[in-house]
């Protein structure tokens, strides 16, 4: 378990555990870690930690978050960051198992509802080629289906596999196959949500944004959300369907 050592001018002070998805840093009393000094926000920052990957993010402070002495308002932490919020200092360690895998997580699936992407140029040496798949890809789901049934049984992970279908924007009609522990999706800068795989089932988290995401009309808060078959998620513009492969 990953964990912050807060300390002053060189004295530690205490050490926290990131054992909550968020926890909030700042002035007032309600925040998980609470620094009692007039340059420190009510609501100066918060970490949301999923899985083994922590963001930390300012929270619209008036003397801003640093992060190895540059200014933040998005960073996703790396062993030994030290986080400055007015005279304090907060250090992360990160504690990953040795077990743990190299590649558990999937890049941020950018989602973009403004500007439609360009047609793919046509080669005019190839007028014949269908614009269909190749039929040596269509196997290749129910190899991906087998392949991350295998991982999860002897992970103890859902035998389940699920995925996202985009319904509205540019990229309406993808699908994104949820095989890895943690996915993350949306708009870096705007609004950005993982979601990640447990032996639970698939659950949802508001990573990044002053908007949480949105779940069948309902807005989410900042605990991890329970994902169920068909949800349509909202999240930076773009309504998408999560949806369990049989």
């Amino acid at each position: 378990m990953a964990k912050l050592i807060l300390s002053l001018e060189g004295s530690v002070i205490r050490e926290v555990p990131l054992d909550k998805e968020r926890i909030m840093i700042g002035r007032k009393p309600s925040n998980e870690i609470q620094i009692e000094n007039l340059a420190v926000s009510g609501e100066h920052a918060c970490i949301v930690t999923i899985l083994n990957d922590s963001f930390l993010e300012d929270m619209g402070s008036t003397n801003g978050t640093l992060v190895n002495g540059n200014p933040i308002k998005k960073h996703i932490l790396q062993n030994n960051d030290v986080i400055e919020i007015g005279k304090y200092k907060l250090k992360y360690i990160a504690e990953v198992p040795a077990h743990a895998p190299a590649e558990d997580f999937e890049k941020t699936m950018i989602l973009r509802p403004a500007k439609a992407a360009p047609k793919p140029v046509t080669e005019p040496a190839r007028p014949s080629m269908p614009p269909t798949p190749k039929p040596a890809m269509a196997p290749a789901a129910p190899a991906a289906t087998a392949v991350a049934a295998a991982m999860a049984a002897k992970s103890g992970e859902p035998h389940m596999l699920a995925a996202v279908q985009i319904l509205t924007g540019p990229s309406a009609g993808r699908e994104l196959d949820l095989v890895k522990n943690l996915t993350t999706l949306g708009k870096p800068g705007l609004q950005v949500a993982a979601i990640t795989r447990r032996p639970q089932g698939y659950f949802i988290t508001h990573v990044e944004g002053a908007k949480f995401p949105i779940i069948n009309g309902k807005v989410i808060d900042a605990q991890a959300q329970p994902l169920h078959d068909h949800d349509v998620i909202e999240l930076a513009g773009v309504k998408m369907e999560f949806f369990i492969k049989k």
